[in-house]
């Protein structure tokens, strides 16, 4: 089953739709990361002011070159010590769709090595929107059941892995990295 969801929710991402999926915290909203159309929507579906930045999942460390302008040399370590999800905002992100960046044009990525989502990056081989799977002021979902009816059918694709989970999930933690070395724990 998961990899029949992981196949559906590629060709729906190609075409520029969004997915509810599993990530390595909570349910999220995703799509092309590099789709500025695809990005639109889902602000529209948060109904989110879209000067408010969304993060970004990858699938592993060297991809992160990619997407960020300057990997500080303590990022490698942040991620590779990092115990529980870890969302690290870099200062420049870039081959990312415009409206993902916050107005600074910094960018919050986030490694994850959950197998659902992982292996989806992977497959997708480019970075996912992942936010969480709520309108905007409302709670952010625990577990699939608590995700409203108004976020399930804004969606193209709901993956069907791990529906029935009912574990609490919680959101990851977030450190600012900046110039010089500063580093900012801001969850």
């Amino acid at each position: 089953m998961m990899n029949e969801d992981i196949k559906n929710a590629c060709e729906v991402m190609q075409a520029g739709g969004l997915i509810l999926y599993p990530t390595d915290t909570i349910w999220g909203i995703g799509c092309d990361a590099t789709n500025p159309e695809a990005v639109k929507k889902v602000y529209e579906l948060k109904k989110r002011a879209d000067n408010k930045a969304m993060l970004v999942l990858i699938d592993s460390m060297p991809k992160l070159e990619t997407y960020v302008a300057e990997v500080p040399d303590i990022a490698w370590d942040l991620v590779e010590v990092a115990d529980k999800p870890l969302t690290i905002i870099y200062s420049q992100g870039k081959n990312l769709a415009p409206n993902l960046l916050g107005e600074d044009g910094s960018i919050g990525i986030r490694i994850t090595r959950e197998k659902f989502s992982h292996d989806l990056c992977e497959r997708f081989r480019k970075p996912l929107v992942s936010t969480s799977a709520n309108v905007s002021g409302e709670p952010s979902p625990a577990n699939f059941e608590e995700i409203s009816e108004v976020i399930k059918n804004g969606v193209d694709y709901i993956v069907k892995y791990r529906q029935d989970d009912k574990s609490k999930a919680a959101p990851s933690n977030i450190i600012r990295l900046g110039a010089g070395g500063l580093v900012k724990i801001i969850r």
